[in-house]
């Protein structure tokens, strides 16, 4: 019987039937369809898991980071819940040896894209690393890959799966969750459906995994982290912090040896910019 520990982050947008703001909050009118559906598909994959003989970790990794309900968890599960936190949506992954993402997205501006943002959209335009313009799903890939953790297996929207993970990944099995016809809509086919292509999914992953068919991906050193933030002031308060450099009204530069700093910093700024924004008072619209 294996003892290896899975790593499941789980983000929202790239869900099936996941097209309105409304699914997206707390405060949402579906935000409870939405929650569901993210709950059955991260228990149908835990279970999975589990009955091989695997124990998992679970990173509740949208907006205020409750969208999977844990009193439907099975038994066996360890959850990280709430928000903020250091690794944000890789946080509880130490001593994994692989790693599953559910329900990603596209970075900002790829087309037909359901919900196109990277990390921040009220706040962050664009996120790159080495010069490489990043999606979450890079973000996370490259901070497991310190840690010396593949990713075998991606769920979520089509443009994500056509885009970074088969031309920076291709090693990486992914299972389609959405094929979208613009930022508000998109085809998903039956949830049974997804649940059956997830578990052929599954299968072929752990066996590419035990397999030794897949790699574990690290950035270069130094790490240059680039920023394009959404509005100046944001880079106005970026800049306060040390070590930061300011390449222009609304992008600033950071260097680094470790992509876990360039998540601290990262988190750090985008919480500043929020607080900000609510300085501002602006209006809540998505994370």
């Amino acid at each position: 019987m294996t003892s290896k520990r899975v790593f499941i982050s789980v983000d929202l947008e790239g869900m099936p039937y996941v097209v309105s703001f409304q699914h997206l909050f707390s405060g949402g009118r579906l935000f409870h369809e939405a929650r569901k559906i993210s709950t059955r598909i991260v228990c149908f994959v835990s279970k999975f898991l589990l009955e091989r003989g695997y124990s998992v970790v679970l990173a509740d990794s949208h907006g205020e980071m409750i969208t999977v309900n844990p009193l439907e968890l099975p038994r066996g599960v360890e959850i990280v819940r709430g928000f903020p936190r250091a690794l944000s949506m890789v946080s509880g992954s130490n001593n994994c040896d692989f790693a599953i993402f559910l329900g990603y997205h596209a970075k900002k501006g790829s087309a037909k894209a359901t919900f196109d943002h990277t990390y921040s959209s009220r706040t962050i335009r664009s996120i790159s690393i080495n010069d490489i313009e990043v999606s979450e799903y890079l973000l996370n890939l490259y901070t497991l890959g310190e840690k010396d953790i593949p990713v075998v297996l991606v769920g979520g929207d089509k443009a994500l799966i056509d885009d970074d993970v088969k031309k920076f990944t291709p090693w990486v099995y992914g299972v389609i969750f959405k094929d979208s016809f613009s930022r508000y809509a998109a085809v998903s086919k039956s949830l049974e459906n997804i649940l059956d292509e997830l578990r052929i999914g599954l299968e072929r992953a752990i066996s590419n995994y035990e397999g030794g068919h897949v790699k574990v991906v690290e950035v270069d050193k130094p790490i240059k982290l680039e920023i394009v933030f959404q509005n100046t002031s944001y880079a106005d308060v970026a800049e306060l912090l040390p070590g930061v450099h300011r390449v222009d009204g609304l992008s600033i530069s950071y260097k680094t040896r470790s992509m876990e700093e360039v998540y601290r910093v990262l988190e750090l700024l985008v919480l500043a910019a929020s607080g900000l924004r609510m300085i501002e008072g602006r209006s809540y619209d998505e994370r």
